[in-house]
């Protein structure tokens, strides 16, 4: 299996869970997820507009992305599968400019 692969990914990720009992122990309880990438966004939002190094938001990033994986495993349903569905229906939307910012959204209350 390629390092590069999303099974690679869940696999590791589900080794982590299996490892601290996550399951077991609340770790995997959604509320709790939720805090946890909120607080993520935050660390994400701080390099951003602290000026910090690339590889320091790359960090805050690769731990959202992890628990977003892992959320797709406590909440048991498939990430890789949702994300090509969303592109699919992304891929039809228009985009407009809002504010002086691209915006591509169904713009559906518009």
């Amino acid at each position: 299996m390629s390092a590069d692969s999303y099974q690679a990914m869940l696999a590791a990720v589900q080794a982590f869970h299996d490892k601290h009992a996550l399951r077991e122990t609340g770790g995997e309880e959604l509320n709790h997820r939720v805090a946890l990438m909120a607080e993520e966004l935050g660390e994400i939002a701080s390099c951003v507009t602290k000026g910090k190094a690339k590889t320091a938001l790359a960090e805050e990033c690769a731990d959202l992305f992890i628990l977003l994986i892992g959320t797709a495993i406590a909440a048991d349903f498939g990430l890789e599968q949702a994300f090509w569905q969303k592109m699919e229906r992304l891929e039809t939307r228009d985009s407009k400019m809002i504010n002086g910012r691209i915006r591509v959204s169904e713009f559906s209350d518009m």
